[in-house]
């Protein structure tokens, strides 16, 4: 989606935003890692993202702290942030798993 906004030089806002686009695992108050923790992405086995946390460009407190500026954030707020070099595309029938070291890890094959 996002290379076919690119090539008609249209936002990528729909190759970022669509029906079940934001899968999420479960989450528990304290569960978070460090900074340190590694993330992970696999599709069908293959690694396709490997970083830390603190490779990301922003960190995840001065993240809140903006966001707070703009939203008035309320516990079980969800901020999706961008992701460490690696994106691709995946296509249906593909199965990804995604990791961050101590959070229970979240696998789910693409539907078309």
């Amino acid at each position: 989606l996002q290379a076919e906004a690119k090539a008609k030089g249209r936002p990528w806002d729909s190759a970022k935003g669509f029906d079940q686009s934001a899968p999420c695992g479960a989450l528990t108050l304290g569960a978070l890692p460090d900074l340190a923790a590694a993330i992970r992405l696999t599709v069908n086995g293959e690694t396709r993202q490997a970083a830390t946390l603190a490779d990301m460009i922003w960190d995840p407190a001065g993240i809140i702290e903006q966001a707070g500026l703009l939203w008035d954030l309320q516990p079980g707020d969800l901020i999706f942030t961008g992701t460490p070099e690696g994106v691709g595309p995946v296509i249906p029938g593909d199965t990804v798993e995604a990791t961050i070291v101590g959070l229970a890890p979240l696998v789910f094959t693409v539907q078309p």
